[in-house]
């Protein structure tokens, strides 16, 4: 089963829920995996303290034009849907950011000018933290293309057990990019009113999607009660509510798991777990 844990905004407790649920599940003697799709700013890794022990360049294709063969038809242009590749004055040009690497160009060209070269953006690290399998991925500083380092870091997930997803914040595509394929997914929120904007947000993308969601909401005891409202008149259940506790903030301030330093809120997690595998087992029924 393959859980996801978003959130519509940053700074809801996304990892904290994520890291905690894990360890959780892991300490029932159950196969686990945390992969950190937050690649721009991963943070699991100071919770989980893993021991990395493997290291991978992560590289995607991108187009290389010889302008010996190029005869400026301009096909590769128009075909690009991204204008990662155009013709200006019968002058290819490229534009690697903006490569979504489907190779199109390559087909299209007629002259056999284009051909694809590897370009680094980042890299995937691979290691345990006890007994729950660790994953995540590191995008270069100044790269923009998160979606295809999630899917290098995706497909280290493992094909049994248990593998926890930490989505990055928000719903554009990176976001999009990491909550495809799961059976589950977890919003986190906080009775704000950036929480409850953000909320709304977030439900809209896992329907338009089809997945089967529910909601936490952090903090819980801190704001009002518009989250609340909101996910009754809409029918979504929240499957957990974290109190606004000073213990929880220190133990995260210094990187600490709650379930380790609070032990009481173990079982909270292995209800949330329960929770979700009765969901999701009536939802494939």
């Amino acid at each position: 089963m393959k859980i996801v844990i978003a959130s519509g905004k940053g700074g809801t407790g996304k990892t904290t829920i994520a890291t905690n649920l894990a360890c959780s599940i892991a300490q029932m003697g159950k196969e686990v995996q945390y992969l950190d799709c937050d690649v721009e700013e991963p943070n699991g890794h100071i919770f989980l303290k893993p021991d990395i022990r493997e290291t991978h360049n992560a590289t995607i294709s991108v187009p290389e034009v010889d302008t010996e063969l190029c005869d400026g038809c301009g096909k590769c242009g128009q075909l690009c849907q991204y204008s990662a590749i155009i013709c200006l004055k019968d002058i290819p040009l490229v534009f690697e950011q903006l490569c979504h690497s489907c190779g199109g160009c390559v087909l299209v060209c007629p002259t056999g000018a284009i051909t694809e070269t590897q370009k680094p953006i980042g890299f995937v690290e691979s290691g345990n933290a006890d007994s729950v399998k660790f994953v995540q991925g590191r995008l270069n500083i100044g790269d923009v293309r998160s979606p295809a380092l999630i899917k290098k870091v995706k497909e280290k997930a493992a094909n049994d057990g248990i593998v926890i997803i930490d989505a990055p914040p928000g719903t554009s595509c990176p976001v999009i990019e990491a909550v495809k394929g799961a059976d589950f997914c977890l919003l986190v929120t906080e009775p704000t009113p950036f929480g409850l904007n953000d909320l709304k947000l977030a439900v809209g993308m896992v329907r338009e999607l089809k997945l089967s969601f529910a909601v936490v909401i952090n903090r819980s005891d801190l704001g009002d009660d518009g989250v609340q409202r909101y996910c009754d008149e809409e029918n979504i259940e929240v499957i957990l509510e974290i109190p606004d506790d000073r213990r929880i903030a220190e133990a995260y301030s210094t990187g600490n798991m709650i379930i380790d330093v609070l032990p009481e809120y173990r079982n909270d997690f292995l209800r949330l777990y329960e929770n979700i595998s009765k969901r999701n087992v009536s939802h494939k029924v």
